[in-house]
């Protein structure tokens, strides 16, 4: 997919929907919410300090000096997609000690997608379990870091317990067109878990959920 100005009319106003984009500490959240934002993302990185050095390990990832220690959040307007959309992202802090905060940033949300660091793969059980306690559609996006092994999804999955309903797919979370498509790939998970579930209560993004 390439992203591109839309050279169609447009029909109407986008379906506006709420994406969280979680995972462990350093998998590459805010770089993602970057990348494809529209705007400028609104980003709350402060510098790591040796204060948070007994809670933020940096094994594999020594090269981090900051930390997400709110949420970040973007826009994208999709207006291409076969429903044109407009996502507005949240990206979660990836601390352990911030689970209370992704139940807010959750609130009304359409969808989550699970940045994985291989490098770091047990960072990764905290945010899929959350998802699996709370019933919110996620998929997991393998970010292929440099220098990193490169695992097939398959792998991945068998390392991360997750059903075969899951999607495990693989990107750059510097590149704008790879994050389009697991954002894609996402709302399309989250449309086919709404319609095998129809118990579930319709998610609805406002501008107090957001």
């Amino acid at each position: 997919m390439v992203l591109r100005p839309s050279s169609r009319p447009r029909a109407g106003a986008p379906t506006v929907l709420k994406v969280v984009i979680a995972g462990g500490f350093g998998a590459g959240k805010t770089t993602a919410v970057g990348a494809v934002s529209e705007i400028t993302p609104l980003s709350t990185e402060e510098y790591l300090t040796e204060a948070s050095a007994d809670h933020d390990s940096l094994a594999g990832v020594e090269a981090k000096q900051t930390t997400t220690v709110a949420f970040d959040f973007g826009r994208l307007n999709l207006p291409d997609a076969p429903v044109p959309l407009e996502l507005f992202l949240f990206g979660a802090p990836g601390q352990d000690r911030f689970v209370d905060l992704w139940y807010d940033l959750c609130r009304g949300a359409v969808g989550a997608v699970v940045l994985v660091d291989t490098r770091r793969l047990e960072s990764s059980f905290t945010p899929v379990g959350f998802f699996e306690d709370i019933g919110l559609p996620f998929v997991v996006a393998v970010n292929q870091f440099d220098g990193a092994h490169r695992y097939h999804p398959e792998e991945v999955r068998t390392a991360l317990e997750l059903p075969a309903s899951v999607p495990v797919v693989t990107c750059d979370a510097r590149d704008p067109n790879h994050v389009a498509g697991v954002l894609l790939t996402l709302v399309g998970h989250a449309l086919k878990s709404a319609s095998a579930s129809p118990a579930r209560p319709a998610s609805t993004t406002t501008f107090q959920d957001a």
